[in-house]
């Protein structure tokens, strides 16, 4: 089968996307590995190696709040042109022009350290990773599938929690300013080796991609609100949080936020406007952004100051926060290789981190026994980080629309961006009242608790977030009060109180649950059955994924019978949704299999069931009706009869290619017109060639769209995907994994039935 994300691009109809070669594609993930690897590494190496640059710059500590200021200024500009560079001038022209920029940002910190070098290259550094970010997420959809979309955005996890491990180990060896410019040489040296590369063997295959016009006002109140709010929350520290000037910058961004909000409403009631991505999408992306960059924060402060103050040193801080990332690695590949639900992958990962975050308060005295300790709940943090990211990137970016690809990838580093300025706010971790103590690293670890309590509450389930919310408090009350033995029974029994009834609730809504799915699996078996392999002179393969998985039950319907007339197959839908649709499917399948028993004629058939649907209709729903398709196979192996109710058309592949059949199309059943006349429709003949699959679907398949809502293109993809003369089994396996590539959810039932001409048992020996 054809490569997901050549073959994707092959089938985006007139965006004009030209097909990447798989050395290319091979070549643009190692790219993104790096981009992601870059985005961590940088930014943490660059904040443990800072108090060695600020004492070899003369820097006090608004001297270094004020850099910070420049750099984040600069970030939040680079994201606002970046995100609408990518849409005017394409990835590929951004990519090198980022990789360049990196490159020359890395030649001026490698050289003679002065004030201006430190911060062009600074400058030209932080510019380069926004960009190479911005660009790589927005890769990302645009050459893959969304039901890939998972797993690359899980690898892009991988790379970006190694990046951080690579850069605390390798950041924890920079003792001299010499050799943190060496590194930066490094770093310059390898970017051009990447440039020239990416130059020569990377084409550019979206020069033609056209983007939607963001809303200017729109644009605008969004980077106000990075500006004014990282801005307020970075000289929050200096000038204090009660000063007037803070509190007015905080306040416009507020109103800033309500203008954009304000725009995006009235945006999405004009009909001359494409709708932005939806609330539910960019909302808990915003929120899981912030949190993280929050996290990050706290953590790099936090954890080397409780290390060291029990008796560890560097290397062993360097190990504990080492562990975080090995513990980011193994959430990704579990986010990559388990289909955990968006909504379970937050309950479970968010509370496990800020239940590491609580224990990380818990660090005993002695190096190897601090190290051991924080590392264990540093791991626990970033396994549970992870775990609930991966699914959450991975829905916001298959849910983009490709139109708006540069508009909005940038939420993502922008959110972050604006939680580490969030974390930095706090004046413990604002570096301007020397370095973090004991105590400043309990604050921001009970600060950083919260956040992602909060974040659990708002993403997850709200019973897991408010478990470990007071599981924290309850820890809260024994580590930082003078608790005696019986606080310490009472909260211990108040705990196992606690988490027994969470265990309670959790067993019985998971029986619950699986009674329900016992209950739909039973319903699906029993109205839907399974197609046989082989029936009579055909051999067949058939599909059945109803969109509602609560039911098991939607609106389609297919079956195939063996009856003293022939083989008989019946495919079609139901107009409408919901239970009494599951009633009309049932009583549409139970008429087929009776009728086709005891009806000769194939045209009778039809004009039964179209009777049994009208008086369903005449019953509940008067606008009721149902397309039908109806095959059937008598003596002759090559030859077909077929009566089409309104119905899409099958198709034919074979030696010739593909080709849809013109089979005469009268009105759905339930108009009850087909015996109007007293004369029973005449089945159309359809001659199935050895060498021929035919393909019979309902038009969900056709009707399957993308984030850009773009129709799903039979026909385009059995081309270029099937072979010549698929086997049955084959054909419908390729389609079920092509059709959720394109669309990473089903809103409407999908059904396929597949035939051939059945392969002659050769007779035994005499």
């Amino acid at each position: 089968m054809m490569d997901g994300a050549a073959a994707y691009g092959a089938g985006l109809g007139d965006s004009g996307v030209q097909t990447p070669s798989r050395r290319s594609l091979r070549l643009m993930g190692a790219l993104l590995a790096m981009v992601a690897a870059l985005y961590v590494a940088v930014p943490g190496g660059n904040a443990l190696v800072e108090p060695l640059l600020r004492e070899q710059l003369g820097l006090d500590g608004e001297d270094a709040l004020g850099l910070r200021v420049v750099l984040l200024s600069a970030a939040v500009l680079a994201l606002a042109v970046v995100t609408r560079a990518v849409a005017a001038w394409g990835h590929h022209a951004i990519l090198t022009g980022s990789l360049a920029l990196f490159c020359a940002g890395a030649v001026f910190l490698a050289g003679h350290v002065q004030l201006w070098s430190y911060l062009a290259g600074r400058l030209l550094v932080t510019v380069a990773l926004i960009a190479l970010t911005v660009t790589g997420l927005s890769m990302v959809p645009a050459l893959h599938m969304p039901g890939r979309i998972r797993a690359t955005t899980a690898g892009w996890m991988i790379a970006m929690s190694g990046g951080f491990v690579v850069s605390i180990v390798v950041a924890s060896r920079m003792t001299s300013v010499a050799r943190w410019q060496l590194l930066m040489a490094v770093l310059a040296a390898g970017t051009g080796a990447v440039l020239l590369l990416v130059h020569r063997c990377l084409p550019d295959t979206e020069q033609h991609l056209t983007y939607a016009k963001p809303d200017r006002v729109r644009a605008l109140c969004r980077l106000a609100v990075l500006l004014l709010a990282a801005a307020g929350l970075q000289l929050a520290p200096l000038w204090g949080w009660e000063d007037d000037r803070v509190g007015l910058l905080l306040i416009a961004a507020a109103f800033a936020a309500l203008l954009a909000r304000y725009r995006a409403r009235v945006a999405a009631r004009s009909p001359k406007r494409r709708p932005d991505v939806a609330d539910r999408v960019w909302a808990p992306m915003a929120v899981a952004g912030a949190m993280t960059g929050f996290t990050l924060v706290v953590l790099i402060i936090a954890v080397p100051t409780l290390v060291m103050a029990q008796g560890g040193g560097r290397p062993e801080a360097t190990f504990a926060l080492a562990a975080f990332g090995a513990g980011g690695v193994l959430g990704a590949v579990v986010a990559r290789r388990a289909s955990v639900t968006l909504v379970a992958a937050s309950s479970l990962g968010l509370p496990l981190t800020a239940l590491g975050l609580a224990l990380t308060h818990i660090v005993p005295n002695g190096a190897a026994s601090a190290a051991l300790s924080a590392s264990a709940t540093l791991a626990l943090c970033g396994f549970g980080l992870m775990l609930a990211l991966a699914p959450l990137v991975a829905r916001f970016l298959a849910e983009i629309p490709h139109r708006q690809l540069g508009s909005s990838v940038g939420l993502l580093p922008g959110s972050i961006l604006l939680g580490s300025t969030a974390a930095h706010a706090i004046p413990s971790a604002s570096g301007l009242f020397g370095p973090p103590t004991a105590a400043d690293a309990h604050e921001l670890l009970w600060v950083g608790t919260i956040v992602v309590a909060v974040a659990a509450l708002l993403l997850g389930r709200p019973v897991v977030a408010l478990s470990v919310a007071t599981a924290a408090g309850l820890q809260y009350l024994l580590v930082r009060a003078d608790a005696g033995p019986a606080m310490a029974v009472a909260v211990a029994l108040a705990m196992g109180a606690l988490v027994g009834g969470v265990v309670w609730l959790r067993s019985e809504q998971t029986g619950r649950l699986n009674r329900a799915q016992e209950s739909a699996a039973a319903l699906q078996r029993a109205v839907v059955r399974p197609i046989p392999r082989t029936l009579g002179l055909l051999r067949l393969a058939g599909m059945y994924a109803p969109a509602g998985a609560d039911t098991g039950v939607g609106g389609d319907f297919l079956e195939a019978v063996r009856t003293p007339f022939g083989t008989r197959i019946l495919i079609g839908d139901v107009r409408g949704k919901g239970l009494g649709t599951v009633q009309t499917v049932t009583d549409l399948l139970g008429c087929f299999r009776s009728q086709a028993h005891e009806t000769a004629e194939l045209g009778e058939l039809a004009a039964r069931l179209d009777r049994q649907v009208a008086r369903a209709a005449a019953g509940c729903d008067e606008e009721l009706f149902a397309t039908a398709l109806l095959v059937q196979q008598a003596d002759h192996p090559d030859l077909l009869e077929v009566v089409n109710c309104g119905h899409v058309a099958p198709i034919a592949l074979g030696p010739g290619g593909l080709r849809e059949i013109d089979v005469p199309s009268l009105l759905p059943l339930g108009f009850a017109t087909l015996d109007a006349t007293c004369e029973a429709p005449r089945p159309a003949p359809l001659r199935l060639d050895g060498d021929t699959t035919l393909l019979l679907y309902t038009d969900g398949l056709s009707e399957a769209r993308n984030a850009s809502g773009e129709f799903y293109p039979i026909a385009a993809r059995l081309t270029r995907s099937a072979p010549s003369a698929p086997d049955p089994d084959d054909l419908i396996r390729r389609l079920d994994d092509d059709v959720r590539n394109w669309t990473h959810r089903l809103n409407d039932d999908i059904t396929l039935i597949a035939l051939s001409q059945a392969t002659p048992t050769p007779a035994p020996c005499a």
